[in-house]
């Protein structure tokens, strides 16, 4: 049996710069990774097969169509897989919950097997958020956000506090509703300097279709973060503090105004 972290996905910043022919947007963001979200085990088995239990696991639908199956059909490997995902993670919550359980599918089998050389082409026929999630480190992506280049990482170990208001939020819908407006490109620097000074262009299309969002978002900042904002397209939002004490006295804030709401603390990679 062997286990892997799909470690959650944050986006730092998110600047969408156009529409493109294709339909999809050119993007510019900072990818980060908390050390905590869903959980998969995995061993040895005459045939692919996967199971999906913990919280969130009724969001998912069909396992046997979902992007941990995909992914595991996407890699050569030798032997059947019995996978087991632990579903932590809110779906359609703007957090690369798909992407990044199909990221520890790719280093399940790396670990067992090997990636084959073109690992990156076929995660990203699964989606444009795997190719980053199969390594989990922080990155600036590009393009669609698979064209990924590292970058100094002074934010490794920040306490992050997570709150989503249990609502599902497609992405597409979303940036339909940008308004195309090009509010120009990511700023230059180390992790920090591009979170505090970027933004997210999809927060008040979210807001919009979703206005939970912005009592989210007003909840973290009274809890004096050094910096909250959405993540993705939403509508999970993040904050980050100077301690973990903050961090903790947030979260029990939070959860007594609104204990409905879904939490997680954590740090980021």
């Amino acid at each position: 049996m062997m286990c892997e972290t799909a470690y959650a996905k944050l986006n730092l910043a998110l600047h969408v710069r156009a529409r493109r022919e294709d339909g999809y947007h050119e993007l510019e963001t900072l990818f980060a990774f908390c050390e905590h979200g869903d959980v998969l085990s995995a061993q040895s088995a005459e045939r692919d097969n996967v199971r999906v239990l913990g919280e969130f696991a009724g969001n998912l639908g069909d396992p046997g169509d979902n992007l941990v199956a995909r992914a595991l059909a996407a890699l050569p490997h030798p032997d059947g897989l019995a996978i087991t995902l632990e579903k932590n993670l809110p779906v359609a919550a703007g957090l690369g919950g798909g992407s990044a359980d199909a990221g520890a599918v790719f280093r399940l089998v790396e670990r067992m097997h090997g990636l084959p050389d073109d690992w990156q082409q076929r995660a990203l026929k699964l989606g444009a958020d795997v190719p980053a999630c199969v390594r989990s480190e922080m990155a600036v992506g590009r393009g669609v956000g698979e064209e990924l280049a590292p970058l100094e990482n002074d934010l490794a170990g920040a306490p992050v506090l997570l709150v989503n208001p249990r609502v599902a939020l497609s992405t597409g819908p979303v940036f339909n509703a940008w308004d195309q407006e090009d509010r120009g490109p990511l700023p230059e620097g180390t992790a920090r300097a591009i979170a505090m000074q970027g933004r997210n262009d999809l927060e008040a299309p979210a807001v919009s279709i979703c206005p939970v969002i912005a009592d989210v978002l007003a909840a973290l900042r009274e809890t004096k973060p050094m910096l909250a904002r959405m993540s993705g397209s939403g509508a999970t939002c993040f904050a980050l503090y100077d301690s973990d004490q903050a961090r903790d006295s947030a979260a029990i804030e939070i959860a007594t105004h609104q204990p409905g709401w879904w939490r997680m603390a954590s740090v980021l990679r």
